[in-house]
């Protein structure tokens, strides 16, 4: 099963400069409790922006159009099919970035966890529309407003309709 994992803003940005948006503490709990013990699949842009490389305790796939790219203690590929074929199909597989990965995967994506941040930030990388018809919104959480973060946000999981 492959699932997408991602923090969203109002205006349908996810990052800037190669990085978040935002700090979220608890959006970063939520991503390590979700993923850890899994494959994650990313581009290499977002590789290049974790703050840890590799994230520890995952398999972790990187998609990059340059065939000489080699980041230590990750299994290489150079498309979207390749990185499937290196996936168990019987268990959950996240994608974790950037949009033009994104993009590419919604079609083949069963379960949408989104950080639904209900404020607008200025942002050179976007999410996909997706539409409600496609999608079912199963678990939304409303997480309370901190001191570290200072806007409002939920933690949605959405399962495409068969």
């Amino acid at each position: 099963m492959n699932s997408i994992i991602v923090a969203i803003a109002q205006n349908n940005a996810i990052g800037k400069d190669n990085k978040l948006l935002c700090h979220i503490p608890e959006d970063l709990k939520w991503f390590k409790k979700l993923t850890t013990g899994h494959t994650i699949i990313m581009g290499k842009r977002t590789y290049e922006s974790l703050p840890l490389k590799p994230l520890p305790n995952r398999r972790s796939i990187v998609i990059t159009d340059d065939p000489l790219d080699c980041f230590e203690g990750c299994l290489m590929v150079t498309s979207i099919l390749d990185a499937l074929k290196c996936c168990n199909p019987d268990e959950e597989n996240f994608i974790i970035g950037g949009a033009s990965i994104y993009k590419q995967f919604m079609p083949l994506t069963d379960r949408l966890y989104v950080t639904r941040i209900h404020a607008d930030f200025e942002g050179d990388v976007f999410f996909p529309d997706f539409s409600l018809n496609e999608w079912k919104l199963i678990s939304s959480e409303n997480q309370r407003i901190d001191s570290l973060n200072g806007f409002p946000y939920s933690f949605q999981i959405y399962e495409k309709i068969r």
